[in-house]
């Protein structure tokens, strides 16, 4: 076999002369052979590991950039060179002061700013300035002077470096340089469009409330501050992404999240070395715990209640600007079951829901699986009149039960897909309309049969009731059936044994992913959802202190306060004498 083979796998050594040395049983020379092989590929991969670390920029594309020289020309020339001269790049001269005695120049990117923060906050002042005592020297002096007293804005910084300066020009602020001064101004003027506070189309609720985030990184912290006003919401800001210069924020309580989690987080967004993030989504791979599993260990959502309720049992919740989707860490599996209109509703019927919830996940799962199982190994299983049935409806079609509900499972994909991708009015109505023509159209040609157009319509269905692992259970939907068809029931038990037991085995951030669903206190908030006022501590396992969130009392058995005889008629007493005293 070998002899006949027309690629070989071992690059260095001749097929013939390895074919001869096997059939000279000439295991030394073979070995020696093998070694040398295996020596020269490390040496290969040294040497491209080494060529990866020279060629590779640094972390920071703009580094820290020369300090500012004293000369503006200098300056100017630095910045038009490293920023390409774009054509957005304005510079707009200055001249101020008493007889136009300082010049200058303002530097932005059109576009960024608001041009009414600099006419008002920059320009303006800047021609009226006269000051009352003597004129300043140039230097640390005049920049001081410009930003206590003359540049009326919300943020004012001095810079020294023109790294920094290009930074914050390309984040949409405007630097503000003067002849003769190795200091220039950083001026808060962003002012680029951004869609407003809107009602997310992924989390729609009926009761609770309907804001989401945007696409901007203040908004979205300012939302937060909205709903956490505490002094121990600690936010730190980080840049991440060596072109895109993309800014991450952590949020999380500095009294209630674990040290741990904070630091495994920091360090895991440290170690990124790539050009651009333009989407949580980039992060979540990247600092992920299981990136070959199905199962994500990192949560999101797109409103603030969600990650505000996140942050107040320990998590950490990371930021990123332009991506309306906060991602938070750890997280569990039994989060993808719990929504927040479970906390707004009644105890007993958010318990219901979410039980529901459980049981359409294992349907979507394990449905066209069990209709394999039954109707290719177990038939004794099935009631006999059903079983008449489904065997009059199978009959004339062509396929194997596996190809029939295979070719419908990705007949829904395909549809679903469409639906996600294309206009809304029209993606409704290929979803319904198509899920309608071909489901009717496939049972009258004779290619299918109508049981399994109702088993994998309700998997269709059952798969929405959890958005949040519906990408896993896609994968694993398509793996059970394939198991079913093999050995029937006992594929699906074994299947059902190796994602348990690969769900046991994960960890996010040091928290197990099964955590809450052992028999702990933490079944107060898993398939059953007990009254706030019951719940009285923060989950297991996140939070690193301060694990008390309430004090526990019975509403119906709650003390009032008794009122003595006295204070009755000093209360029926007061209003009189008030009354006559007016």
């Amino acid at each position: 076999m070998i002899a006949n083979a027309r690629f070989f796998p071992f690059s260095g050594i001749v097929p013939n002369d390895l074919v001869m040395l096997i059939k000279n049983n000439s295991w030394k020379e073979l070995s020696i052979l093998l070694l040398g092989f295996l020596f020269r590929k490390l040496s290969f991969l040294g040497n491209q590991y080494a060529l990866y670390r020279k060629t590779t920029g640094p972390y920071d594309d703009r580094t820290k950039g020369p300090g500012m020289e004293k000369e503006l020309t200098k300056n100017l020339a630095y910045l038009k060179d490293n920023l390409s001269d774009s054509c957005d790049l304005k510079v707009h001269p200055l001249e101020f002061g008493p007889k136009n005695q300082w010049s200058g120049a303002m530097v932005f990117i059109e576009g960024m700013i608001d041009n009414g923060k600099i006419t008002d906050g920059i320009l303006r002042p800047l021609k009226d300035w006269r000051p009352e005592s003597k004129m300043p020297a140039a230097g640390d002096g005049l920049i001081n002077e410009l930003a206590k007293k003359v540049i009326c804005a919300g943020s004012v910084k001095p810079v020294a470096s023109l790294g920094d300066i290009i930074l914050e020009c390309l984040s949409g602020n405007t630097a503000v340089l003067v002849d003769g001064c190795a200091t220039g101004l950083i001026i808060g003027t962003k002012g680029w469009e951004k869609r407003s506070v809107s009602e997310p189309q992924s989390e729609t609720v009926i009761r609770g409330p309907r804001e989401g985030f945007t696409e901007n990184i203040c908004n979205n912290t300012a939302l937060i501050r909205r709903k956490i006003r505490s002094g121990r919401l600690h936010v730190e800001n980080l840049i991440v992404g060596r072109r895109s210069q993309t800014d991450v924020r952590l949020m999380y309580l500095e009294d209630v999240a674990s040290h741990e989690v904070v630091a495994e987080v920091k360090k895991r967004l440290g170690r990124l070395d790539v050009d651009a993030i333009l989407e949580s989504g980039y992060i979540e791979e990247y600092i992920e715990d299981a990136p070959f599993s199905p199962f994500s260990t990192v949560g999101y959502s797109e409103k603030p209640d969600v990650i505000a309720a996140q942050i107040l049992e320990g998590r950490v919740a990371i930021l990123v600007d332009g991506t309306p989707f906060v991602l938070t860490a750890p997280m569990l599996f039994i989060e993808s079951f719990q929504t927040t209109e479970d906390y707004y509703t009644r105890p007993l019927y958010a318990s219901l829901v979410r039980m529901l919830r459980f049981v359409g996940y294992l349907i979507s799962i394990f449905a066209p699986a069990l209709y394999i199982a039954l109707t290719s190994f177990h038939q004794e299983f099935i009631p006999t009149t059903l079983l008449f049935s489904i065997a009059n409806a199978r009959e004339g079609t062509p396929f194997p039960v596996l190809l029939e509900s295979m070719g419908m499972v990705f007949a829904f994909e395909i549809l679903r897909e469409a639906g996600i991708r294309l206009p809304r009015p029209v993606g409704q109505a290929i979803s319904i309309v198509g899920a309608l023509i071909m489901g009717d159209a496939a049972v009258s040609a004779g290619l299918v049969g109508a049981p399994v157009v109702i088993t994998v319509a309700i998997t269709a269905v059952a798969s929405f009731l959890v958005p949040a692992q519906n990408d896993a259970a896609s994968v694993l939907r398509v793996v059970m059936m394939v198991l079913a068809s093999f050995t029937g029931w006992y594929g699906i038990s074994m299947g059902a044994l190796a994602v348990l037991m690969h769900l046991g085995s994960l960890n996010s951030f040091g928290v197990p992913y099964f955590n809450g669903l052992a028999w702990t206190r933490d079944q107060e908030d898993t398939i059953v959802r007990m009254p706030l006022w019951f719940m009285i501590r923060r989950p297991q396992g996140i939070p690193e202190n301060n694990t008390v969130r309430g004090r526990f009392f019975i509403p119906v058995f709650r003390p009032h306060e008794v009122l003595d005889e006295d204070s009755e008629d000093e209360q029926e007493e007061g209003p009189k004498e008030r009354g006559a005293g007016a």
